[in-house]
């Protein structure tokens, strides 16, 4: 058997000689490299292409200064007192009172709140709606909820019928009527 001492002595030799050898592999004659670059840089450089010549835009003022956005939906005559279309008219029909306090379950859209129950107190109907959340709010027929104005009209007890108002794409206001049905997935009693 070899000694493990002699073993590893060996093995270093062993790096040692293969490491001479790959140094002296570097040693070799470069001679032909050398000529390669001194024949590249006798030889004359090849043009560069121009830098591209930047073209700036010609200016255009804007003239349209004193008429009205286009983007404003609702417009003003001059005098500020009445509201118009973008026909020029009068703007008539429903509209959503701006200045009234916003509800919290006006926050949802409808298509995220669900009705899981209704009950009846006094004579009033009020029906009882999951948010996002899974948190029940009780409201009643006037209560507002969903995020386009909706006012309930009805509550009986398998739905909830509302009135929303939603913008007609003239700058004006339309009634849709919606109804959030009672849920089939509603909370179990324990």
């Amino acid at each position: 058997m070899i000694e493990p001492s002699i073993l590893r002595h060996g093995k270093s030799l062993l790096v040692l000689a293969l490491t001479v050898l790959l140094l002296t592999g570097c040693g070799r004659d470069r001679s032909d490299l050398e000529q390669w670059v001194a024949e590249t840089l006798q030889r004359p450089p090849e043009p560069i292409e121009p830098i591209p010549t930047v073209r700036t835009p010609d200016v255009i003022a804007y003239e349209a200064g004193n008429l009205p956005d286009p983007f404003l939906s609702n417009m003003r005559d001059p005098d500020g007192q009445a509201e118009q279309g973008l026909a020029g008219g009068p703007q008539t029909g429903p509209r959503p009172d701006l200045n009234r306090r916003r509800e919290f379950l006006e926050q949802y859209p409808l298509d995220t709140l669900a009705m899981v129950g209704s009950i009846e107190i006094s004579d009033t109907a009020f029906a009882l709606v999951s948010d996002f959340d899974g948190t029940i709010h009780r409201v009643q027929a006037g209560n507002y909820m969903g995020q386009n104005h909706g006012r309930i009209l009805n509550i009986s007890e398998s739905s909830i019928e509302l009135l929303e108002l939603v913008p007609d794409g003239t700058s004006g206001w339309m009634e849709r009527e919606a109804q959030i049905a009672l849920s089939d997935n509603r909370p179990q009693q324990r």
